[in-house]
């Protein structure tokens, strides 16, 4: 029995889909706005700790990294940001020191080597 045909079903699924997409909105639910608005406070805070901290060739370096390996991107600015609140910061990390700190992070490449016989 197939009820695609039906205008009475097409109306109740049309209604309780816009049920569903109001219950998830933010706007109706004061919880989910709250938790939107605090995380954008603390993305917010990350950017500007960011930007005190690294120089602008670092930041640049950092944007292309975040480009390429967002996992990797999210490794460095959470050890700068635990750098620098933990005060082991005295000067702005310029771009030298942030490829030092990459290569620390980053994976060991393997070499392959394919030989043939």
């Amino acid at each position: 029995m197939a009820y695609d045909g039906d205008p009475e079903l097409a109306e109740l699924r049309k209604r309780r889909m816009r049920e569903i997409q109001q219950m998830q909105s933010p706007q109706s639910n004061p919880y989910m706005a709250a938790q939107q608005a605090e995380a954008e406070r603390r993305d917010a805070e990350r950017a500007e700790m960011l930007r005190r901290v690294l120089s602008p060739e670092a930041r640049e370096r950092l944007g292309r990294i975040r480009l390429a390996k967002p996992d990797v991107a999210q490794a460095v600015e959470q050890q700068v940001i635990a750098l620098a609140s933990s005060g082991r910061l005295n000067r702005q990390i310029d771009d030298a020191t942030l490829r030092a700190l990459l290569e620390r992070l980053m994976p060991e490449r393997r070499e392959i080597n394919i030989t043939r016989r």
